[in-house]
Order: C-alpha cells, then sequence, then structure tokens
C-alpha cells in the first residue's frame, strides 16, 4: 500500500515540476536486456570465459590490458559495444522523454552508462552528461594526441574465448591501439574533454534552473560506486529513487523499490489519468 502512495506522490511530482533532471546508473539498462554485473557471479555468467581466467569486472576494465593483451581487452569492450548497438532502450526511456516534452525547459541527463543509449531513446546529445565517458567515442591508448573520436568499428569477438580478432581499432595518427574514452579503474591516461565539455552544459544548465521547482528522477543506481546517488542530492530538488536493491533515501523524498521500467510504467499510468 506503501508504494502505491509512494507511486501517486511520484506522479504529482513530476506534474508540478518545473523542469525534470534524469540520473542514471548501470540498473537503468537491466530491463533493456543487459547484464547485471552486480558481483563476481553476475558478471561471470555473461563472460563465462573470464571465470575461468579468475578475471572480474574491476581487473578486466582496466586500461592496461590494452598494453598488455589488447585481443583480451577488445574481447571484453568489443562485446559491449556489439551489445549495446543491438540493444535497443526499454521503454522506460520513451517515458522519460514524454515527461521531458511536456515541460517548458530542457531535461538534462547525468549517467554514468557509457552505452550511449538516452541518445539512442531520441535524448540531444548536448543534454546528456556522461560522467564516466562513453564507449563509442575512441583515444589514442599511447596518448600521441588529445583527439577523441566516433567510434565507427566493426569488432569481432570470439564467443567462446571473449577475445576480438587483431582487427581491432586503432590510432589514426600513430597506428597504436586505441581504445575507448571510458574513465577505467586505476586509469590515468583517460581523456576527460568530452566528458568535461558534458560537465560544462550540465553545470551551466542546473544553476539557469536555480529556483525552478526540479524534480530529479534517479534510475538503477547502486552504492557500490555512489557517483550517481551523490550528484542526486546536490541540488533544491525532490528526488525520486528508483533502485530495487537499494531504494532508502532521505525523508522528503521518494523511493521506490522497483525495476525502473515497472516504476516508470506505474507511474506513468499516474500521469495520463490525472
Amino acid at each position: 500500500m506503501g508504494q502505491a502512495k509512494d507511486i501517486k506522490k511520484a506522479a504529482n511530482f513530476i506534474q508540478e515540476a518545473d523542469v525534470l533532471s534524469f540520473h542514471a546508473g548501470a540498473g537503468m539498462g537491466v530491463d533493456s536486456g543487459l547484464p547485471d554485473f552486480r558481483g563476481n557471479n553476475g558478471f561471470w555468467k555473461a563472460y563465462p570465459a573470464f571465470e575461468k581466467l579468475d578475471l572480474n569486472f574491476m581487473e578486466l576494465a582496466n586500461p592496461r590490458w590494452f598494453v598488455r593483451d589488447p585481443q583480451l581487452a577488445w574481447g571484453f569492450y568489443g562485446h559491449r559495444l556489439n551489445m549495446y548497438r543491438a540493444t535497443q532502450p526499454h521503454a522506460g526511456f520513451h517515458i522519460l522523454k514524454k515527461w521531458a516534452d511536456t515541460k517548458s525547459f530542457p531535461s538534462f541527463i547525468f549517467t554514468s552508462n557509457v552505452d550511449g543509449h538516452f541518445q539512442k531513446a531520441g535524448f540531444k546529445d548536448v543534454h546528456v552528461y556522461e560522467c564516466h565517458g562513453s564507449i563509442n567515442h575512441l583515444q589514442c591508448n599511447d596518448f600521441c594526441c588529445t583527439d577523441i573520436w566516433q567510434n565507427e568499428s566493426d569488432i569481432t569477438v570470439d564467443e567462446e574465448t571473449c577475445r576480438s580478432s587483431e582487427a581491432f581499432p586503432r590510432c589514426p595518427h600513430c597506428g597504436a591501439v586505441a581504445r575507448p574514452n571510458i574513465l577505467m579503474f586505476g586509469d590515468s591516461m583517460w581523456l576527460p574533454e568530452r566528458s568535461r565539455q558534458q560537465m560544462e552544459r550540465y553545470l551551466s544548465h542546473m544553476k539557469a534552473m536555480d529556483g525552478k521547482k526540479l524534480v530529479i528522477v534517479e534510475l538503477g543506481a547502486g552504492t557500490a560506486i555512489p557517483t550517481v546517488r551523490w550528484e542526486s542530492m546536490q541540488y533544491n530538488a525532490t528526488v525520486i529513487r528508483i533502485n530495487l536493491r537499494e531504494s532508502s533515501i532521505e525523508k522528503g523524498h521518494i523511493g521506490l523499490a522497483l525495476p525502473a521500467l515497472e516504476a516508470l510504467r506505474a507511474i506513468d499510468e499516474h500521469v495520463q489519468n490525472s
């Protein structure tokens, strides 16, 4: 009963808001069919070849592999790239876009996801801040330049071994191995310029919205890497936290212990019927 009441309250907040902001973590993509990498078991279920090598997500998401074993590195990131390209964002993305389109002010996206699915769902790139970078962009792993370019490579990955062919992306300037423009673990070589420009647009927008009735819808952002959750609480705003496992939030906000798509559909039903 309490959850139903909170869903209705969330719908009222969304309707009454002057501006909406959407903050998303990895849990947002699960309803699109993307793997849940929560814990080693979830990761190894998606990548059994890496369980045999006793490599977990944090160990693989490290730039050292692009030097030591680029076929292993691009097996991991190439598989993710192909999966993100082949996957359509779930209907919840389109519900958010529909809500955003009812407001006089644009909605900004703050996301730790690197898949580009908000843009794929129709949000303008200038309204998206990807704080950890994007798998759809590349940089030189030898740091020969500060260029960041679109990832248009087709990467073949052996499903059994999770290794790529030798035709992985290379820097157009020096021929060295290219890597995704993503902030990895233990990463001192990430080029942050693209994300920095996104951040400046985002912060400028949020500053301009000061004094407006702001509602932040936070989706699938956990506590293991709390970047998104921390960002959501930085503003004079009502936060609607949607998280199946970790929905707790301070008094005055709303926490919904539901998957993203289920929660968005339930809220939208009230939005449409009121």
